[in-house]
């Protein structure tokens, strides 16, 4: 009976793993490996076919050294978390965890010895039209140079570890799954795994970097500043911690005590990690640049199309004549074409003195303006060109994209604010009435607190888009705006598709700008734990 239990849930699991089978290879083809592929990419010197292996030099091209500072606290904390999910499989399981540690060490040593033979064959594999030029190209030598590419003594040489110790997995593998009992050995041998593949990367992407800061040993200040850095995050992570202690503590004396010490933790953090202007003024310059007109960019449009987008909403919510008619109205912009709404806007802010906003601004006695062909900052057209240039502003050219870009997504935040507001009982607001709550307290007290999921989805898609705003800055962006208006994804763009294509260098900078957005994401996630409601 038990045997036949086993393997009617045995054909069930299989049959479910086949009904997922083609969801997970798409996942895998269009998510994992182009991501893998990218990063691959990155540590290449890689025009239009692979060049050299260049290790982190890309990233520090464009981070100087602090990338060193990055890769190396991320290798930590890849090996923590392993050996924490390694800690959590040991106390489930203190009896037989050694059972499972085995086959998931060789298994997480069997993916990674996969990977270093699969990108050791990669870059042979993608070479071959190079290695095609000149030669009589005749039928079958692209499957001949194929073959020849495994062939290669460096693939064999990366090959033969790999397999042998893929079979000695495999064998462990399935007598683990066979000789242990119990419905989870499959789930527990998958996060030994797992946690025993992380701890591999972890440990290599430490040695890597350490290795690449003793290659650049010539810089005799480079540890001490990496080293000063790493302190000084770890001070004001310290002293964060305590700081939310003391203000969840009921004791005021404990409260001062604490807050006391994460002053301390927080302003000794700041001093060290004040040297990291100094490491990153030996990178890039245009890096640096573009991020500060991706946030000004941010800035200037996700407060604003938040906010129209609300009001819009609360007033296309009342019980108003033709509300369809005007939500439709406002919703209209979000779904045109970019390239159509982007040509009328250039219109509109044309530097023809007859163009529909000189002649609005000329009303009031302003000069026309240059709009999309102006590169100066707006607080230095105001005030003139003393101004220093860290207080000149956003350009006018990237005003006018900024406003194109809250004219087009606020019909999208005015649609989902709208559901959000019909999700709120009309019971809550009789209530406050009745009890003469005002019209700005039931908004204040009811509206936007049960907003406050709605508000946070959008925010969190507002800030990932605008930072990743690619398509109206780039039709819209003119050569005499210069570089004003480039954000790092244009930045990016043109490295990796420009004149000189830097395939390698492009996607080294899409990983820095993929972890911005996620150390943001992360930010907002954070702060929600405390300021949505969901009840």
């Amino acid at each position: 009976m038990a045997q036949t239990r086993r393997m009617t849930r045995l054909r069930e699991n299989l049959i479910a793993y086949a009904f997922l089978s083609p969801a997970m290879i798409l996942l895998f083809l269009f998510g994992i490996f182009p991501v893998a592929f990218a990063f691959f990419v990155s540590l290449h010197r890689w025009r239009r076919f692979p060049g050299e292996y260049l290790g982190l030099d890309n990233f520090a091209r464009g981070l100087s050294g602090f990338t060193y500072v990055i890769f190396f606290w991320i290798g930590v904390a890849v090996s923590l978390y392993a050996l924490i999910q390694l800690r959590g499989l040991w106390q489930k399981r203190a009896d037989r965890a050694l059972v499972y540690v085995l086959p998931g060490v060789l298994n997480g040593a069997a993916l990674i010895l996969f990977i270093g033979w699969f990108t050791t064959a990669l870059v042979p594999i993608l070479n071959i039209p190079q290695r095609l030029r000149g030669q009589n190209l005749v039928q079958g030598i692209f499957v001949t140079e194929l073959v020849a590419s495994f062939q290669l003594p460096e693939v064999l040489a990366a090959w033969t570890p790999f397999l042998t110790v893929a079979v000695i997995a495999l064998i462990a593998s399935a007598l683990t799954v066979t000789v242990v009992r119990g419905a989870d050995r499959g789930a527990h041998l998958f996060k030994a795994t797992t946690a025993a593949f992380l701890i591999g990367m972890g440990v290599l992407t430490i040695q890597l970097t350490l290795t690449e800061i003793g290659a650049a040993s010539g810089d005799s200040l480079l540890p001490t500043q990496i080293l000063m850095i790493s302190v000084g995050a770890a001070l004001l992570v310290a002293g964060y911690v305590l700081w939310t202690r003391g203000v969840r503590s009921h004791s005021n004396r404990r409260f001062v005590v604490l807050a006391a010490a994460a002053l301390a933790l927080m302003v000794g953090g700041v001093v060290f990690v004040a040297e990291l202007p100094r490491l990153l003024a030996g990178g890039d310059p245009e890096v640096l640049h573009t991020f500060g007109i991706t946030v000004m960019f941010a800035l200037g449009t996700v407060p604003f199309q938040l906010a129209i987008g609300l009001a819009l909403a609360y007033l296309l919510f009342q019980k108003i004549k033709g509300r369809s008619f005007f939500r439709l109205v406002y919703f209209l912009p979000y779904i045109l074409p970019f390239v159509a709404t982007s040509i009328v806007f250039n219109q509109i802010f044309s530097q023809r003195p007859a163009s529909f906003a000189n002649q609005v601004i000329g009303l009031f006695g302003i000069p026309d303006q240059k709009w999309l062909l102006e590169a100066q900052g707006i607080v230095e057209l105001i005030f003139g060109s003393n101004v220093p240039a860290f207080l000149a502003g956003p350009s006018l050219a990237l005003i006018v994209i900024m406003m194109y870009t809250v004219w087009t997504y606020i019909g999208y935040d005015t649609a989902v604010f709208l559901a959000g507001l019909g999700t709120i009982s009309g019971e809550l607001y009789e209530a406050a009435r009745i009890d003469g709550a005002s019209g700005w307290s039931i908004f204040r007290y009811i509206t936007l607190p049960l907003l406050s999921p709605t508000t946070y989805f959008l925010s969190l898609i507002a800030l990932i888009g605008t930072f990743q705003a690619f398509t109206q800055i780039w039709i819209m962006r003119t050569p005499a705006s210069q570089s004003s208006v480039d954000t790092l994804s244009v930045y990016i763009f043109e490295t990796a598709r420009g004149t000189d294509p830097n395939m390698g260098y492009g996607s080294a900078l899409s990983f820095v700008l993929f972890g911005v957005i996620l150390l943001l994401t992360l930010f907002q996630n954070r702060l929600a734990e405390s300021r949505v409601f969901y009840g």
